[in-house]
């Protein structure tokens, strides 16, 4: 029995385990890099937190279908007690690891419609290409992470067809990637040889410094309709309670 009793603690250990993992990153940060801002890290957060979903749906099947099981065989023996904790063990351990986050491929940036949904697939996408980047072009791209977030802020509600939008999946869904893809083409040992005045590595990093640029502009854009909206309110609300305090007028004294 004692057995029996350390062998289900080994199980919820291990069920413990995946969902810490599944929570700080743990494990699953070997499979993709850490995150450069919060569009891609709410993905990998939703896509870990269906893992820990399903790993609970299994356990609690193995273990209603092996209570069904031993009702109507009158019990299933130590053999069967001893198969349902492997079963739990195998079904922690293979939906723990599977299935693994899909990367989002350039094609799909491209094909994404959605401008606030392209800034979480773009951010993936280039974590995954990060590794391949020089230092200060990867650096960049951290940066350049940081305006995608809030420039996903800014596209919330609206119209896809709006100019606005339009040029993000323009500079976002298209022209970043082209320039990272072209950068990466290139063999190895000519990325920092000289040519045309400039090399590629230096190209890459003016490159994404102009997108960059381009983003902020965007995103500032964007915001002016949120800051003429908040100039209107605070005037009127100066007009309708007054911008400074009313001076009261002095107290009058008592003659008598």
């Amino acid at each position: 029995m004692s057995n029996l009793t350390r062998q289900s603690d080994r199980v919820l250990d291990e069920a413990r385990r995946v969902r810490d993992d599944n929570r700080a990153g743990g494990r699953h940060r070997r499979e993709l890099p850490s995150s450069i801002g919060r569009g891609s890290r709410k993905l990998k957060q939703r896509h870990l937190f269906k893992k820990l979903r399903n790993i609970l749906i299994a356990i609690f099947a193995i273990w209603i279908g092996a209570g069904i099981l031993g009702t109507i065989v009158s019990g299933i023996g130590f053999m069967g007690v001893m198969a349902l904790i492997f079963a739990s063990v195998v079904a922690v351990a293979v939906l723990g690891k599977y299935p693994k986050m899909k990367v989002p491929q350039r094609a799909d940036l491209s094909r994404s419609t959605d401008a606030r949904q392209l800034v979480g697939r773009t951010e993936l996408w280039l974590e995954a290409q990060r590794p391949a980047l020089p230092a200060p072009a990867a650096d960049m791209v951290g940066k350049i992470g940081v305006q995608l977030d809030s420039l996903g802020l800014q596209l919330d509600g609206i119209d896809p067809n709006h100019p606005a939008a339009r040029e993000v999946r323009t500079l976002v869904g298209e022209t970043l990637p082209e320039m990272v893809d072209s950068y990466r083409r290139i063999p190895q040992h000519l990325r920092a040889e000289q040519r045309a005045g400039a090399a590629p590595d230096d190209q890459l990093v003016g490159g994404l410094g102009k997108i960059s640029d381009e983003i902020e502009r965007v995103t500032r854009q964007l915001a002016e309709g949120s800051l003429d909206d908040l100039a209107i309110k605070t005037r009127y609300l100066d007009y309708k309670y007054g911008g400074e305090d009313v001076a009261l007028p002095p107290p009058t004294k008592d003659i008598t």
